[in-house]
């Protein structure tokens, strides 16, 4: 059973595109106008993965501690992952398109302040400001999207662009990361931001359409705080498990957000206007998009996290190297644009998005296999099927996830899709990079009469046991063989979530994604 106000207003329209009867098609102006919704895409996940190339230089140059850098990583994700759902909210009340364009001017006013930090408290501060800024442009983009694209065709094919920006620019981030700071200092990894903030701004406020909900109630401040709590403690805590492992403030920080997120959930149900509409997770093709979305989320962000890694520690690579190689990825997930127009008319589509988990999971298997190969050639093509598969089964997940709603919540919906991508991008560094630390600790054998400091070293890390060893030493060679085999048991630990996730996407997106609002 819906809300007042979705019953009231489902059938009203907020945009040209959204006439009573049939959508009008979208024309050139609304085309160029997803451009600049992609580039806003591909500005924020080249900035969630471009700052781990520049930890070592930004370290060395502001003397920042082992928990500063920690939080200089953290924070970010932290305020992006909290206030999702607020912002979307936010945006169905004040218009889409202006929250979008304040929010890609705090975007650039806060990369210019990380650029210039002179101290890692200021780069903490401006990292927290570009999370709070990012969350507003995330959910902006796809209800735009919702709003603008009447026509079902039309509007999966402009998820799948969407798509391939966000999975393209998560992969472009190392490459891009690598070629800078072959020649600029670290603050340059911020600065980059600058002309596209620029260009978004000017484009966005020519090209894209205003929409909003015509009748939106008014926000419940105890259901913003209770959400922000809730989901704030929850990322902390797993990625706490992922820096430290399991302990005290693991247990505290997942017991207050599952606390949180329970009163956020039970006050949604006796609001009228409640920020999420949580019947929503009553209709299979809404619950089962959202978790198909987390599924497949967590094992390629746990992966593209760490197989960064392996390609400069095992084998030898330079981070702009380790950026290149990482290109089929990103080329292989634009590549879906294609393939989704070939799968949906055929297969429906639940089925499309399980036939991409499936061949992403196979991807996985093989890419097990090939970690051990010399030749980079076979890494290269295991990388295909995972970055196609991944945006096929993206694009579904979000274009089901957008379509269970009227257009005038589409913010709303949309921040669901993002904090599920959020939560599993941060569960899946924490529980496979647990696992990978605990299968290398497991597998180390170094040779007899290892010095003490080089074992610890090595016992800690890859990078601890070149840094202490040497890249040519024994005790390396033995660190890189059992992290090559955690790397695998990784991989194929991966592989069986992905699958699980094709089982779920079979079984509970439907064939046709019509749109509560058609």
């Amino acid at each position: 059973m819906a809300t007042p106000a979705l019953d009231a207003h489902q059938a009203q329209p907020e945009h040209p595109t959204h006439r009573p009867g049939r959508a009008a098609a979208a024309g050139w102006r609304e085309w160029a106008g997803l451009g600049v919704l992609v580039l806003a895409v591909v500005l924020l996940a080249v900035d969630a993965t471009v700052l781990a190339l520049a930890v070592p230089a930004l370290t060395a140059d502001l003397g920042a501690t082992s928990t500063q850098v920690l939080w200089i990583g953290d924070i970010y994700s932290l305020a992006l992952a909290g206030l999702l759902v607020t912002m979307g909210n936010v945006a169905d009340r004040i218009g889409r398109k202006r929250l979008l364009l304040i929010g890609t001017a705090a975007f650039g006013l806060a990369s210019l302040g990380a650029a210039l930090s002179p101290s890692p408290e200021v780069l903490i501060g401006a990292r927290l400001l570009l999370g709070v800024a990012g969350a507003t442009l995330m959910p902006s983009t796809l209800s735009l999207i919702r709003s603008t694209f009447g026509v079902p065709r039309q509007r999966t094919l402009a998820i799948a662009i969407w798509s391939a920006g966000a999975s393209g620019g998560a992969a472009l981030g190392p490459l891009v990361g690598g070629a800078l700071l072959e020649h600029f200092w670290w603050g340059s990894v911020f600065l980059i931001n600058l002309p596209v903030v620029a260009v978004l701004l000017v484009a966005g406020a020519w090209l894209l359409p205003e929409s909003r909900n015509p009748h939106p109630g008014p926000i419940d401040l105890r259901s913003v705080a209770l959400s922000l709590v809730g989901l704030v403690a929850a990322v902390y805590a797993v990625k706490h498990l992922a820096h430290e492992g399991l302990d005290a403030v693991v247990v505290l920080s997942a017991g207050v957000g599952a606390l949180g997120l329970v009163a956020f959930v039970r006050r949604q149900r006796r609001l009228a206007h409640p920020l999420i509409d949580v019947e929503l997770f009553r209709r299979p093709a809404f619950s089962g998009a959202v978790a198909v979305n987390f599924a497949s989320v967590l094992p390629l962000m746990g992966l593209l996290f760490f197989f960064s890694q392996y390609l400069q520690l095992a084998r030898g690579s330079s981070p702009l190297q380790a950026g290149l190689q990482e290109t089929p990825l990103m080329l292989s997930a634009v590549g879906a644009i294609a393939v989704i127009g070939l799968l949906l008319p055929r297969l429906g589509a639940g089925r499309t998005a399980a036939a991409g988990l499936v061949a992403a999971s196979a991807g996985l298997v093989l890419l097990a296999v090939a970690e051990g190969a010399s030749s980079y050639l076979w890494l290269a093509l295991t990388l295909v099927p995972i970055g196609l598969g991944v945006g096929l089964s993206q694009t579904v997940a979000v274009d089901a996830v957008v379509s269970a709603v009227p257009s005038e919540r589409a913010g709303a919906a949309s921040s669901i899709s993002e904090t599920a991508y959020e939560l599993a991008a941060a569960l899946g560094i924490a529980v496979l990079g647990s696992l990978l630390g605990v299968v290398y600790r497991a597998g180390l054998d170094l040779p007899a009469g290892t010095d003490p400091a080089v074992a610890a070293a090595a016992g800690d890390s890859l990078a601890g046991a070149r840094a202490a060893a040497g890249a040519d030493g024994p005790a390396f060679e033995a660190a890189r063989e059992a992290f090559v085999h955690a790397m695998q048991v990784t991989s194929l630990t991966a592989a069986v979530i992905t699958a699980v996730a094709a089982v779920l996407a079979w079984r509970m997106i439907p064939a046709r994604l019509s749109g509560a609002a058609h």
